[in-house]
């Protein structure tokens, strides 16, 4: 994948969530013409971003129209997505970072096909990568295992 400035690991939280700050990132990086077609509007809404909106219960549509119609920080779009879908517990919040955090390690047959897949397409056979973040940081450029990505502050 390309290094798109900008563009946030997807281990970062935003309130007690990861991926959140990517998902929006990337709904802002495209209609800003600087998130690279090919490899990342076909999923936008879908895979993790769809997993973040289930999980959230929040429409992606709507929240791609939020983003873009207000200035408003990370932080202020998941409190808007809270209100509409309703907030997490913390156990929720906990499982849901452990879940994203850990796919592609001892998952299901299909996934880590496509983790093992997709690491061989990008030539990073040498990297220690164990999840599908994993996988994006080191495609991205970013060393998630050197910066210990996975260890979140509380």
């Amino acid at each position: 994948m390309s290094i798109v400035p900008g563009l946030p690991s997807p281990y970062v939280k935003t309130g007690r969530i990861v991926y959140f700050a990517r998902m929006v990132a990337k709904i802002r990086l495209h209609a800003a013409g600087r998130l690279p077609v090919e490899e990342y509007v076909p999923n936008l809404g879908n895979g993790f971003d769809g997993r973040c909106c289930t999980f959230l219960r929040i429409d992606y549509a709507e929240l791609r129209e939020r983003t873009l119609g207000a200035a408003e920080t990370d932080e202020a779009l998941l409190v808007w997505a809270e209100g509409r879908g309703g907030r997490r517990s913390d156990e929720e919040c906990e499982i849901w970072n452990a879940f994203m955090m850990k796919r592609g390690f001892r998952d299901a047959p299909a996934v880590e096909a496509t983790l093992a897949r997709r690491i061989r397409e990008s030539g990073l056979e040498a990297k220690l990568i164990l999840t599908m973040f994993d996988y994006i940081d080191f495609d991205e450029g970013r060393d998630p295992v050197s910066a210990r990505a996975w260890e979140l502050p509380a």
